[in-house]
């Protein structure tokens, strides 16, 4: 926890606070020196299982917790960089003999004694009326990049076992990419769609979109999460609100590409064909995406699907997947099963389903096994589909190829809320505090990772998340990653702006982050936008994670930021899903919505007026560039290709190409502060003329040709022959995720 953040008085609270890493204080947007109330810190401390129900109650916890760590016999984990000295503190009752070795944990049989490290002194301490020992060993050198198990054992019998990673100092997936600025697009690919989609944009439009766009000269396709939300209608559709992060979303299946189905029964395939037809149908609606449509077709297809048998090497595929997903994959199918029979509202999530270990929850995995293997036979199909797109990008010369995003959180009432709850805190969610945009603060309805909880497992659940992530993809953009440093607790009932920081263990979220990364051979993008800590995005760039720059966003005092001052280690782009396409932005259809909306912070006329302000000081940059030549007399599309010849000029090594500039949508995808007044995340592709665009098309579109050839005459890049396209990713080659879910069974 930053000294910045802890508070100089000396109450029992606020020291027991900054025990926990919990903010007394903090900086306000104006600046301004803000407390934490005292009741919301009671709340937050609860959170976190401290007992504050009064002073003596919470002096009581605090001896406790500076107890702690002399009565364990090792800490809970540890996690160091390639190369460094590293040693881990044992701690015996004195007079007591130990013992400490160190395997990797995928060779049991290749264990290394470990001695204490030389010129350091034994620490002692009484506890409780006992004599306590600590002693550091020192780990081997020369320690190879991956996870450990280190275990302790004592001559009174006592042994105990944590996890050790060694993390690389740098990615070097990011090093790789210097010498070439690479440019791909940025798309939802829910709103992707060809006349063979079945109401949204599916895996296998990914594949074509990446196949399309690796000719024109991209490098990746960046698209929105893929998470799993509800297993069944109504599903949210918001995709940074998901059930579950470790797991995908069935409806970005395409039905017609699993294997069994031309062996489907002929009625069927008379069901099927004309569910088909509906949704081939819906994809030619300019208006709204109708997920629920769509993803009760596929569902019904695809229980038709399950019927038909397997054969001998698909049916030795599905029962690999299923070995290598453990428990982790049977629990999330499991929740998937019981939330089709008891709905969201059911009292039996209190209590007797409330946990996969509960009454009910273990009499339905007999019960319900033909539905929990139906759910696990979906996340097979959706492994099938990420790799056939990943391979379709590297196909089309692609460097990179698919960039997943990884939302904030989950569903408070979602898979992993459910099955993680053990590494969750309970009684809050995150959000962000009050800000000149948004004076109530924001509460996302997110439990947050138990901070201690998360440690004490070895960091397991975070980084089987990451190897599900990268086992098809060539990288990811991590939403809000500050939050791998810190968080904005709410206590349930409290205004989102009456919460405070909680602090996280940053070298170990981010080291673990980047040893997945390293070991998959995929590159990590943070969004670092907004209210940042000082520090931490020198400390991620120092790690090889890319950062975050939109040309809107940059701005030096009144005037944007010249691109030449941006930053190296950087994914930029013209704008972001929370901001309407450029061509949308140039006209101001975001004020129109907010002042339809009622959510305009002044008045329609103050807010026309700055908005033309900024743009006018934005055009006259790029005037001054050389970059608009028509200047006032200049079209959208001319200006919009003035635009990305401007952020071209920027050093950052990845230039996102947003899809809906390139076709002239102008509708926003999302409008913060809504949810069912603007229809958030259902907006299809569409053109400047508000006509659906099919990814079919895209080659033959005059207007993208056209951005496609402005970007890669700016960066160097060009387009490539469809016939010899195919290659081999520049990127290193992928180590230790032959198993993504390897180690998650454990603690999770």
């Amino acid at each position: 926890m930053p000294e910045n953040a802890r508070h100089s008085g000396d109450t029992t609270l606020q020291r027991l606070a900054t025990e926990y890493g919990v903010a007394t204080q903090y900086e306000g947007f104006d600046g301004s020196e803000v407390t934490v109330p005292e009741q919301t810190l009671r709340s937050v401390l609860t959170a976190l299982g401290a007992d504050v129900a009064d002073d003596d109650a919470a002096q009581r916890t605090l001896r406790e917790r500076e107890d702690a760590p002399w009565l364990r016999l090792l800490p809970p984990v540890l996690v160091t960089e390639e190369g460094a000295e590293a040693s881990v503190p044992v701690t015996v009752a004195d007079g007591d003999t130990v013992r400490v070795r160190l395997w990797p944990e995928d060779a049991p049989d290749e264990v290394q004694e470990l001695e204490p490290a030389r010129g350091t002194n034994p620490q002692t301490r009484d506890v409780g009326g006992e004599a306590r020992r600590r002693v550091d060993h020192a780990l081997p050198s020369g320690l190879s990049l991956g996870w450990y198990r280190l275990e302790a054992s004592t001559g009174s019998g006592e042994t105990e076992q944590i996890d050790v990673a060694v993390t690389p100092r740098r990615l070097s997936t990011t090093d790789r990419l210097r010498g070439q600025r690479r440019w791909g697009y940025m798309a939802q690919l829910y709103s992707v769609a060809s006349s063979r989609s079945w109401g949204v944009g599916d895996l296998s439009d990914l594949a074509s979109l990446a196949a399309v766009s690796g000719v024109q000269g991209a490098d990746y396709v960046l698209i929105n999460p893929l998470h799993a939300a509800e297993p069944e209608p109504p599903v949210e559709p918001s995709p940074y609100l998901p059930s579950s992060r470790r797991f995908f979303n069935p409806l970005y299946l395409r039905v017609a590409d699993v294997a069994e189905f031309p062996y489907l029964r002929p009625a069927d395939r008379e069901v099927v064909d004309r569910l088909a037809a509906i949704q081939r149908k819906a994809v030619l609606d300019p208006a709204t995406i109708d997920r629920d449509s769509a993803f009760a077709a596929k569902l019904k297809t695809l229980e038709l699907l399950y019927t038909v048998r397997r054969s001998p090497y698909r049916q030795q595929q599905l029962e690999a997947f299923v070995a290598q997903g453990g428990q982790p994959l049977q629990d999330f199918a499991l929740w998937c099963a019981l939330r089709e029979e008891l709905g969201e509202d059911s009292p039996l999530w209190q209590d007797e389903a409330a946990s996969p270990e509960s009454p009910y929850a273990q009499e339905a995995r007999s019960r319900l096994r033909h539905r929990i293997n139906f759910h696990v036979w979906l996340q097979w199909l959706l492994d099938n589909q990420l790799e056939a797109a990943q391979r379709a990008a590297h196909r089309a010369g692609m460097d990179i190829g698919v960039v997943h995003d990884l939302a904030v959180g989950v569903h408070k009432h979602g898979a992993d809320a459910w099955a993680l709850q053990d590494v969750m805190a309970q009684g809050v969610s995150v959000g962000a505090p009050a800000d000149m945009y948004n004076q109530l603060g924001q509460d996302w309805s997110q439990p947050p990772w138990h901070p201690e909880k998360l440690a004490a497992v070895g960091y397991r659940p975070w980084r089987q998340m990451m190897r599900t992530i990268f086992r098809h993809s060539g990288g990811v953009r991590i939403d809000h990653v500050a939050g791998l440093f810190r968080l904005w607790w709410i206590p349930d009932g409290n205004k989102a702006s009456d919460g405070t920081y909680v602090y996280y263990d940053h070298e170990a979220m981010v080291g673990v982050l980047a040893l997945e990364a390293e070991l998959a051979g995929v590159l990590v993008v943070g969004e670092d936008l907004g209210t940042v800590e000082p520090g931490v995005r020198d400390y991620l760039e120092s790690k090889g994670v890319l950062g975050t720059s939109i040309l809107w966003f940059e701005m030096d005092g009144d005037v944007p930021l010249g691109p030449s001052r941006y930053r190296e280690l950087c994914m930029a782009s013209v704008n972001t899903h929370d901001l309407p396409p450029t061509a949308g932005y140039l006209e101001g259809v975001q004020l129109e919505l907010r002042e339809k909306l009622d959510l305009l912070a002044r008045s329609p006329e103050e807010e026309r007026a700055e908005a033309q302000r900024q743009l006018d000081t934005f055009f006259t940059a790029v005037a001054e560039a050389g970059y608009l030549p028509d200047g006032e007399d200049a079209g959208p599309e001319e200006k919009i290709e003035a635009l990305y010849r401007y952020l071209c000029d920027a050093p950052s090594l990845l230039l996102n190409v947003s899809l809906v500039d390139a076709v002239g949508e102008k509708r926003i995808q999302n409008q913060p502060g809504t949810s069912d007044e603007y229809p958030n995340w259902r907006v299809p592709l569409a053109d400047s003329d508000g006509r659906p665009v099919m990814l079919e098309n895209l080659p033959r579109i005059e207007r993208v040709n056209r951005l496609v050839d402005v970007v890669n005459e700016a960066l160097g890049t060009h387009r490539r022959d469809p016939k010899v396209t195919s290659r081999a990713p520049t990127q290193p080659e992928r180590r230790d995720i032959a198993d993504p879910f390897r180690t998650a069974s454990s603690g999770s």
